[in-house]
């Protein structure tokens, strides 16, 4: 069990390197083109590992969820990272199993608990902690951005959950990020262009998005999901953790204390409200 929770465990870490990676390695005016980049190669990796094709009701399926959370989370994430220290975008992103709670009281009639709604308020404190206290000074589409990208991955969270089952965790992951990708990648063409000639320190930076961030860090996740149980959404919260460690040691981002505060309030809020929801 130990060693199914470390490497479960990696998958959220790895997602936490997301932002780092892209500010020192990638293009900063090209984050729709990183967000193709980092989701179809990934989606056609794991298909290589299970090379199957879900009937077409299915399929119609995955592709309104590939939109929601893949194309639109992976186009805003990345426009959130260009705009704002790497802690402060995770911090903001991982109110999303927050939204899902209060979202899924209106689309499937499942009402939050009253310890989920007051999660849901000291969440909101914290957000507004993170990007409201006098030295903060975020950048106003930046925290947009990562705010959208919660919604966005939400509303798709929900949908999964209204529409019950549609194929196993890899495959729904798998085709997820492929018709994701597959949607993104012509927007980002037409919208930013193609990206100068890549030197090796960007070949470098997208392979670790495409194998190690994505393609890895969602196989590890899936298949950690399927024997740890719905348990495992708790190391989801490393993300944040790891995106602000490596800004504040490796790249200079501290917060400043109101700022720890809203970080503090935000991950724990997130953690008691899932915690709720799991047990009801």
């Amino acid at each position: 069990m130990l060693r199914t929770i470390l490497i479960t465990l990696l998958g959220p870490m790895l997602w936490g390197t997301t932002y780092a990676v892209f500010t020192e390695t990638l293009p900063l005016s090209h984050p729709l083109l990183t967000g193709a980049m980092r989701a179809l190669p990934a989606g056609l990796i794991l298909l290589m590992l299970n090379p199957r094709i879900p009937p077409v009701a299915a399929l119609k399926r995955h592709a309104v969820i590939g939109l929601s959370n893949i194309a639109v989370f992976f186009a805003l994430l990345f426009v959130a990272a260009a705009r704002m220290p790497g802690g402060l975008a995770a911090t903001l992103g991982a109110v999303q199993p927050l939204v899902v709670i209060l979202v899924s009281a209106w689309l499937i009639g499942r009402a939050p608990h009253p310890v989920q709604l007051l999660a849901g308020i000291a969440g909101i404190v914290g957000v507004g902690l993170l990007v409201l206290s006098p030295e903060a000074r975020p950048d106003p589409i930046g925290v947009a951005a990562a705010i959208g990208g919660a919604l966005s991955m939400a509303a798709g969270t929900v949908l999964i959950d209204r529409w019950g089952r549609m194929g196993s965790p890899l495959e729904t992951t798998t085709w997820q990020l492929i018709f994701g990708g597959a949607m993104l990648m012509p927007v980002a063409l037409v919208v930013e262009g193609l990206p100068p000639a890549p030197r090796l320190t960007e070949i470098i930076g997208y392979g670790w998005l495409m194998l190690l961030g994505t393609a890895f860090a969602y196989f590890v996740w899936t298949r950690g999901i399927g024997r740890l149980g719905p348990s495992a959404v708790y190391l989801a919260l490393a993300s944040p953790v790891v995106a602000t460690a490596i800004g504040a040691i490796a790249l200079g981002e501290w917060f400043n204390p109101l700022q720890w505060a809203g970080m503090a309030l935000v991950i724990g809020a997130t953690a008691v409200g899932v915690s709720i929801r799991r047990q009801a």
